[in-house]
């Protein structure tokens, strides 16, 4: 994959922010570009929300409280890596609003089963919550965290189905 760079999406000056309508309130409206792919580069620390080729937003990211490596087991604190989707969303989230990914997909319940153990699941792109973190602390179980105005954002520009690339 090749290398996003904050650089080149301010440079393209597309600004989906934006394009969000409403300052008020948890929820806000999106009329922008689809977004059709969310890549999380675990060790950049960034997910991108991309139209084709394009970021559309960038944001720093916290992770697993042990990032490295791939989630393979209930409990190891990784986030995964690979191929998901978005397949569900709460609205009423302890961590602000919350996007589901679709881990384990059937080779993470494979690799688990293989080894006696659960592969875990509720994996999630979320905000902080009401708790005051520190921007360079990973602290999820596993998850994908960005702070709460971001997550707004997040939650209004993409939909169910999104594919979410998570690498290393």
């Amino acid at each position: 994959m090749e290398r996003i760079t904050r650089r080149g999406a301010m440079a393209l000056g597309l600004g989906g922010t934006a394009l969000l309508a409403g300052c008020g309130g948890k929820f806000m409206h999106y009329s922008g570009p689809q977004v059709t792919r969310v890549v999380v580069q675990k060790t950049e620390r960034r997910m991108f929300l991309l139209n084709g080729a394009t970021p559309l937003e960038i944001y720093d990211v916290q992770l697993g409280f042990r990032a490295a490596g791939h989630k393979q087991f209930e409990g190891d604190g990784k986030t995964p890596e690979g191929r998901y989707h978005i397949d569900r969303r709460n609205p009423d989230s302890a961590f602000y609003l919350s996007i589901g990914i679709d881990y384990p997909n059937a080779a993470d319940r494979a690799f688990a089963a293989s080894h006696g153990k659960s592969p875990g699941g509720d994996i999630f792109i979320h905000g902080w919550g009401d708790k005051r973190r520190k921007r360079s602390d990973d602290w999820t179980a596993g998850c994908v965290a960005v702070k709460n105005r971001e997550m707004r954002q997040v939650y209004a520009m993409v939909m169910n189905g999104t594919p979410v690339d998570i690498y290393a």
